[in-house]
């Protein structure tokens, strides 16, 4: 099994500490989000491929890398860096730091293991169309050497997101739009473009509706990189999570309304302040990565990782 870690949430940025506690346990806990049941996920060697890790600060795991390493797990990296302004990313690290970890693991662990998002795109007046062109421009020319490929989507206006940019806007004064296909097929065009010439191939995540002149779908959880990478065929299936996705089959331990970046495009999080809060009751001895109040704890030591439990 490729574990997942995670698209709900930033592990590497704030919940290293938990994950490395249950690589010793051999297992954690997850709780699935639709139907409230927990799941006991195996880390064993034995039966973890491998992990993708989904980010956008790597500093307080950078050096944790290693030691996942050496304990035997492969892993790729999806690294987030979009260098948006601080009305849509809160507290997301400068893009000058974020490229410095990219050169560093590149020259460590090889460009395979590392992949750029350039994700998600957000149109407003702080952000628009010509700022994502000279953006990406400046981002792609700094990475160049780090990695071979670059995702990028454009943000998904679920409620929620159209409520927290709601609330952005007006609290910072800008406005936002979701423009057409014929604008964003447009930009696509010009970043294709951009990326051929800093040797990096284009991909769309889970939006097949751009995937022209020689755009190719993404990938985010891939077994063959991630076999590439570790050196051992990683023989999983093709299972999206979502209409169009192309991802292999893997678990996500990550829970939704943990990451307190305040991303305000978010689809994960309902609010930062309830991000901030549980946060802030993380416990990282615990097995859940944040343990439900009315969760039932009999038979959690159970050596069936497949056991699922009703919360009350």
């Amino acid at each position: 099994m490729i574990i997942s870690a995670s698209y709900k949430t930033d592990i590497p940025a704030f919940y290293g500490k938990w994950l490395l506690n249950r690589l010793d346990a051999g297992y954690c806990m997850v709780i699935n989000p639709y139907n409230k049941q927990a799941q006991r996920v195996s880390l064993r060697h034995e039966d973890v491929d491998g992990f993708v890790f989904w980010t956008k600060n790597l500093t307080p795991f950078i050096h944790n890398l290693q030691t996942i390493k050496e304990q035997g797990y492969a892993f790729i990296v999806q690294y987030s860096i979009n260098n948006y302004p601080r009305t849509l990313e809160i507290s997301v690290v400068n893009a000058e730091q974020s490229i410095n970890h990219m050169r560093v693991l590149s020259d460590t662990y090889g460009q395979r293991a590392l992949v750029w998002r350039y994700d998600p795109i957000v149109f407003t007046s702080i952000t628009p169309f010509d700022f994502h062109i000279s953006s990406f421009k400046e981002l792609a020319k700094n990475l160049e050497g780090t990695t071979d490929e670059v995702v990028v989507s454009f943000a998904q206006i679920y409620k929620k997101t159209q409520r927290n940019m709601n609330w952005a806007s007006e609290t910072f004064g800008f406005t936002w739009s979701d423009p057409p296909d014929e604008v964003k097929i447009r930009l696509v065009l010009e970043l294709n473009r951009i990326a051929k010439s800093h040797k990096m191939q284009l991909s769309i995540c889970s939006q097949k509706q751009y995937l022209i002149d020689g755009i190719v779908p993404a990938r985010c959880i891939d077994a063959r990189r991630l076999s590439e990478v570790s050196g051992k065929l990683t023989n999983v299936k093709v299972k999206g999570n979502r209409p169009d996705c192309e991802c292999y089959l893997a678990k996500d331990i990550g829970d939704y309304d943990t990451c307190p970046h305040g991303c305000v495009y978010c689809y994960a999080v309902n609010s930062r302040a309830l991000a901030q809060k549980l946060f802030r009751e993380h416990n990282p001895q615990g097995e859940f990565l944040h343990t439900p109040q009315d969760f039932v704890t009999s038979n959690t030591d159970t050596n069936d990782d497949t056991q699922q439990m009703k919360l009350l």
